[in-house]
C-alpha cells in the first residue's frame, strides 16, 4: 500500500528557512508527479510545488518562486521542499502528495488541483510568527 510521510516542520522566524521531507513507500512505478500542498485555517488547500519523477521538471506557484525548491531522491524515495525567506504568509499545514504524471504541469494552476491527487501524507505544520 502506497504511503507518504512528512517530516521537518516547525516554527521559524520570518526570513528563516526550513526543509521539509516526504518519505514515500509502496509505490510500484516511478511515473508519478510528487508535490507539496499547504492549507491555512479557513482557506482551501493549495498547491505549492511539484516535480515530475520521470523528467525531473519542477513547477511552482507564483508566491514561492525563487524562495522554495522541490527536489526528489529516487533511490531514497523521498521528496524534499527547501523553503527560504519564509514569511507569516507561509504559515500552514504542509502536505506531501502523489498524483499521475500527466497532471504535473497543471496541478498547481487548476482551480481544484487537489482532485488530481491520488495519495496524501498526514501533513506537517510550519509556523512563521509575524
Amino acid at each position: 500500500q502506497a504511503q507518504l510521510m512528512e517530516s521537518g516542520g516547525g516554527s521559524v522566524q520570518a526570513g528563516g528557512s526550513l526543509r521539509l521531507s516526504c518519505s514515500a513507500s509502496g509505490f510500484t512505478n516511478n511515473d508519478n508527479c510528487m508535490g507539496w500542498f499547504r492549507q491555512s485555517p479557513g482557506k482551501e488547500r493549495e498547491g505549492v510545488a511539484a516535480i515530475s519523477s520521470r523528467s525531473g521538471r519542477t513547477y511552482y506557484t507564483d508566491s514561492v518562486k525563487g524562495r522554495f525548491t522541490i527536489s526528489e531522491d529516487s533511490a531514497k524515495q523521498s521528496v524534499d521542499l527547501q523553503m527560504n525567506s519564509l514569511t507569516s504568509v507561509d504559515t500552514a499545514m504542509y502536505y506531501c502528495a502523489a498524483l499521475p504524471a500527466v497532471f504535473c504541469p497543471t496541478v498547481l494552476t487548476e482551480t481544484h488541483g487537489t482532485r488530481r491527487v491520488s495519495y496524501w501524507g498526514r501533513g506537517t505544520q510550519v509556523a512563521v510568527p509575524s
